[in-house]
């Protein structure tokens, strides 16, 4: 029965690190995309996508923070962690909206630094 759960929790934790990744790329691709905004005619359509992308991929996050919490016995922090992102990704696209760039791009950053620090613990 050991064995059972063991391999349960096994199989159910690959999807987290991979929704992480994810969420870290398209953090990271917004960024680009930011640049791209300034530049360039077809950036803001680019940006626009692209944070409707990333939410998704928070959402994705959280996802898979409560498919490895519940079946595999995982921590609970983790869906912890995964709601309080899609908390920063909703107030990320508040602030873009309301085109606050003196909040939403140091909040950019900052959600990026702890998407790539949840991936390095994973």
């Amino acid at each position: 029965m050991a064995t059972q759960v063991t391999a349960d929790a096994r199989r159910g934790v690959p999807f987290l690190p991979i929704a992480i990744a994810l969420q870290t790329v398209t953090i990271f691709l917004q960024a680009v995309s930011a640049g791209l905004l300034l530049t360039t005619s077809y950036g803001e359509t680019l940006h626009s996508v692209g944070a409707r992308v990333t939410y998704g991929a928070s959402m994705l996050h959280l996802l898979a923070a409560v498919a490895a919490w519940k079946p595999g016995g995982g921590s609970p922090r983790a869906v912890l962690h995964a709601s309080g992102f899609l908390v920063l990704a909703s107030v990320q696209v508040v602030l873009g909206i309301a085109h606050v760039p003196a909040v939403h791009l140091p909040l950019g950053v900052l959600m990026f630094g702890l998407s790539l620090l949840a991936l390095a613990r994973r």
